[in-house]
């Protein structure tokens, strides 16, 4: 087991670490100790891991949220940058020459809500549905892009609603399977990154202040496990094999949701091309989980270790890019990190609008 600490000024984008590592055998006792290490050069070149060794360790709160702030500035970039692609005149093929829109780029209210997951986290280490029901009424801001039924609900929890009510009021008492709750998550998967438990139940728990609808919540479930396996594999050094990383998503998933059966079919198209996974997956144009997660996850499986790439499939891709992006971003940088070979690239970062000052 090891745990894993950022050490120096700027670690959350440099990803430098001190880890220590704890041997099972032993009782958990410290046995190696390697200071400011990256994460990086934790990856070990292939076939160094023995067959099915499976490491568990347990993150130091600082290091939760640094691995947190690089899903979120994944998400945030992917958001900003997929948005700009609403606008007449801008191509997908523009991005694939790496012509990039001018900035800032304007981030929407997948980031916004985002934040206020990560705030909720960095100040309790947990989520708490009824702050952070208040925390969503309270940021939001209509302009950001939400739908109609989000600022209905978010409405109804600042004018005194309890969120149960206002999420179960959703499409004349249904419930919203949208896919708001998924596109905010991923940075606490990658917060959560050391339980697979503790992610689904605060998955759940991020999700139902406002989709009551069990697809949207299976929806945000999936995207943080996909996160937290990424990050995990960060850590691990061991890059997962993309059925591998779709099956242990799927897995986690209530098998009674499309949701879960759309991750399963995403696994029987990795290595198609984007063109056959759009039609069969979706690119969350429906604005729905089950028409949006699967085909978020399918991307960052084939792309994990090359952000600007899943990025591109997404745009490419067209639908709910902005939201897309937003998904596969936050799950793809919770692995490669922020200007790292194959990471956040700095001048994507650069350009993209700051993030509030009130985010932890």
């Amino acid at each position: 087991m090891y745990g894993v600490t950022p050490v120096g000024e700027g670690a959350k984008h440099r990803a430098a670490y001190d880890v220590i590592v704890f041997d099972q055998e032993d009782g958990g006792h410290p046995s190696t100790v390697l200071g400011a290490a990256s994460v990086a050069s934790l990856r070990p070149t292939p076939g160094t891991r023995q067959a099915g060794a499976t490491m568990t360790f347990t993150l130091y709160p600082d290091t939760r949220l640094a691995l947190a702030r690089d899903s979120l500035a994944g998400l945030s970039v992917g958001d900003a940058l997929g948005s700009q692609f609403f606008v007449p005149g801008r191509h997908p093929a523009d991005l694939a020459a790496d012509r990039l829109p001018p900035p800032p780029w304007q981030w929407t209210d997948d980031t916004e809500m985002a934040c206020s997951v990560l705030a909720q986290l960095a100040a309790a280490g947990r989520i708490d549905r009824d702050s952070l029901a208040l925390d969503f009424a309270g940021r939001c801001e209509p302009y950001r892009g939400y739908g109609p039924g989000a600022v209905r609900i978010l409405r109804l929890i600042r004018t005194g609603t309890p969120w149960p009510v206002a999420a179960a009021s959703a499409f004349d008492g249904q419930g919203s399977c949208g896919n708001g709750a998924a596109m905010r998550v991923a940075p606490l998967g990658a917060y959560f990154a050391d339980s697979t438990s503790r992610v689904v139940a605060q998955a759940q728990a991020s999700a139902e202040v406002t989709h009551a609808h069990p697809e949207g919540i299976a929806g945000a479930v999936a995207v943080a496990v996909a996160a937290a396996r990424a990050a995990r594999a960060r850590l691990e050094g061991d890059r997962p094999d993309p059925e591998r990383l779709l099956a242990s998503v799927a897995a986690a998933v209530d098998p009674a949701t499309e949701v879960h059966r759309g991750v399963r079919r995403a696994a029987g198209l990795l290595g198609r091309p984007l063109p056959e996974a759009v039609d069969t997956l979706g690119n969350g144009s429906r604005v729905t989980a089950p028409d949006t997660v699967a085909f978020t996850c399918w991307v960052a499986a084939t792309h994990l270790d090359d952000y600007p790439a899943a990025v591109r499939a997404c745009v490419e891709a067209g639908g709910d890019v902005d939201t897309t992006a937003a998904i596969a971003g936050g799950i793809v940088a919770a692995y490669t990190g922020v200007a790292t070979d194959g990471g956040v690239p700095a001048d994507w970062l650069a350009a993209r609008e700051p993030l509030p000052d009130w985010v932890g």
